[in-house]
């Protein structure tokens, strides 16, 4: 019976979806059913991107703009898709979210997005010194033996 319900309301998501125009505003379940997640998760990127700026309404009801939900799916795409991590993709967004927006449009599913492409204002790395760099080599070469230990 359960399988029902849920078949029930996919079609009622996305016969709702086709109704609407390209323009229109999203409820925050549609988002969420078109993006494939909970709708926590979208209350949760709003706090971790200040770029997602949905409409509020009485009771607090978010309205989601075309733009809202490009950008949720270019968030997605990163997160999901691409492997970034949240602080990666607040950075790549931090720097241009336009360039990221028009990068994921034109995107294969399995292209990384290149991060050349976005300049960021992070200065370059300084040069690390010789004696750094030595003990720095021993510490990765001795946690290469730990790691191939773990899973001898």
């Amino acid at each position: 019976m359960h399988s029902n319900s849920v078949k029930t309301s996919t079609s009622k998501a996305s016969a709702t979806k086709s109704k609407k125009s390209a323009s229109a505003f999203r409820t925050i379940s549609e988002v969420a059913n078109e993006l494939e997640v909970q709708q926590h998760v979208l209350r949760f990127w709003e706090t971790k991107f200040s770029q997602v700026k949905p409409m509020k309404r009485g009771g607090g009801r978010r309205y989601y703009r075309p733009e809202d939900v490009d950008l949720l799916k270019a968030i997605h795409t990163l997160l999901y898709d691409q492997g970034y991590t949240i602080k990666g993709v607040q950075k790549l967004l931090g720097a241009s979210k336009n360039k990221v927006l028009e990068k994921l449009n034109d995107l294969n599913e399995d292209e990384p997005i290149l991060t050349s492409d976005i300049k960021t204002e992070t200065p370059a790395p300084k040069a690390v010194k010789s004696e750094v760099k030595q003990e720095l080599t021993s510490m990765l070469e001795e946690l290469r033996s730990l790691r191939s230990m773990l899973h001898a």
